[in-house]
């Protein structure tokens, strides 16, 4: 039987620009870091006594005689990818899917790095993350970018830049205190809205709007990302910066697709922003999910009052990606 945990995360500046069309003409990053909250894979090959040759419990239960005959796409195209045959597997989460965080390609991560797991394989990070890309963008069509399969793979607070099919990872070097000081300055809420991330980019991708007006936009969006990680590693730069430049991505996100906000997402960030938050944005691709927003100490009672019919998720950075938590081969229980 095999455990994998794997984190959600929560990406800050630079969303869209890790769209292939985008980055291989003109670059692309974003700053993001993955958190104490996570979802869990769990393997095992089917013991031969039943009239079925796989299960699957997620959401739902599937039990099939054929690969082919399995519904939830990920399943089946990575047990095709990697030859993988007779097994259940279990998914849970400590989040709900489709709430922006990334959480389909944390489960993509988790799943094939059980499966490598099973078959006695070792599979590297940057091997999970290129088969997790594959196995989404690819072999099951998903709209969507790279940077989510990337932070649920290698874990921690990183910049990841994108050119020319390919990526780079680069840890953010931030002094203790200081990443504690922004971690203490996060909150985050459940808005109660989810909705898949393929669908909220198909419908941005058909706003109406010039395709040199969406370019600019994200060409400003990735400025950001530098910007940003000055305001990080800079210790003398005032870290209330941060809060702002996330509100400055935000407007621009919120102009990229009719479909990254609604109407009652933008009368909850101008709440949060009046009672005290100087930045924040929704997580994802939009449409719903989790709302983050940059509060100073003195105002974050003021913007939990505001909140209060929302759900508040605390949290902590992590640092390991996805990871084997629990392995006992078959043979040594027989």
């Amino acid at each position: 039987m095999i455990i994998t945990r794997t984190p959600f995360r929560m990406s800050f500046f630079g969303g869209g620009t890790d769209m292939k069309e985008f980055f291989n003409e003109h670059g692309g990053a974003v700053l993001s870091t993955t958190f104490d909250k996570y979802c869990y894979v769990t393997v095992r090959h089917l013991p031969p006594f039943f009239d079925y040759k796989t299960e699957l419990s997620y959401s739902k239960i599937e039990r099939v005689e054929e690969i082919e005959k399995i519904v939830h796409p990920a399943v089946r195209e990575a047990m095709k990818m990697l030859d993988t045959k007779d097994i259940r597997l279990t998914y849970e989460a400590d989040l709900p899917a489709r709430s922006g965080l990334g959480t389909s390609s944390s489960f993509a991560v988790g799943m094939l790095n059980a499966f490598h797991c099973l078959k006695g394989q070792y599979a590297d990070k940057r091997k999970l993350a290129d088969e997790a890309i594959h196995l989404e963008r690819d072999l099951c069509q998903e709209a969507g970018g790279w940077q989510d399969q990337i932070a649920a793979s290698f874990g921690g607070f990183n910049k990841i830049t994108f050119k020319d099919n390919s990526y780079e990872v680069t840890p953010l070097i931030i002094s203790p205190e200081r990443k504690r000081l922004l971690n203490d300055s996060l909150m985050m809420f459940f808005t109660g809205f989810t909705r898949f991330s393929s669908d909220v980019q198909k419908a941005n991708q058909a706003t109406p709007e010039t395709k040199a007006a969406k370019i600019e936009r994200l060409k400003e969006m990735l400025r950001l990302v530098d910007d940003a990680q000055k305001v990080l590693v800079d210790q003398s730069a005032d870290l209330n910066d941060f809060g702002r430049l996330l509100d400055h991505t935000w407007k621009l996100k919120r102009q990229t697709g009719s479909a990254v906000s609604t109407s009652g997402i933008d009368a909850l960030y101008d709440k949060g922003m009046a009672a005290g938050a100087l930045g924040g944005k929704l997580l994802g691709a939009g449409g719903g999910g989790f709302l983050v927003f940059y509060v100073p100490k003195e105002k974050q009672a003021a913007v939990r009052q505001a909140m209060k019919d929302l759900l508040y998720i605390p949290f902590k950075f992590e640092n390991e990606g996805t990871k084997v938590i629990y392995y006992e081969a078959e043979d040594e229980r027989q």
